[in-house]
């Protein structure tokens, strides 16, 4: 199917993919997403590896009377950092990858 040299350079772009990958997956390790919610009442900030990594709360937004309507702001805020945290990913790994539309766990 395919002729010697196509093979071996079509290898050679598959690994340099792969390298490239492994780096840009380290670098998002340390990128932030920063996302609030309620005019700011609540901030969350989650990592390119979708991991939330801080959650601040405005102490106007803590009413005793109301704890659902903050509950509602936290998972807001939360979702929306997560989002965008896998939006960032992925807009970095098809630059990467071309937008080769690759199997998952190909690479």
């Amino acid at each position: 199917m395919f002729k010697g040299g196509n093979m071996g350079k079509m290898m050679k772009q598959v690994q340099k993919m792969q390298a490239d990958m492994a780096k840009l997956q380290e670098e998002l390790e340390q990128r932030m997403v920063e996302v609030t919610s309620g005019g700011g009442a609540v901030k969350v900030v989650a990592s390119g590896k979708k991991e939330i990594k801080e959650i601040t709360i405005s102490p106007e937004a803590v009413d005793p009377e109301d704890v659902d309507m903050l509950q509602d702001l936290i998972l807001s805020a939360v979702n929306e950092a997560l989002r965008k945290a896998e939006e960032m990913v992925s807009t970095e790994m098809q630059k990467i990858t071309g937008n080769l539309n690759l199997p998952p766990g190909l690479l």
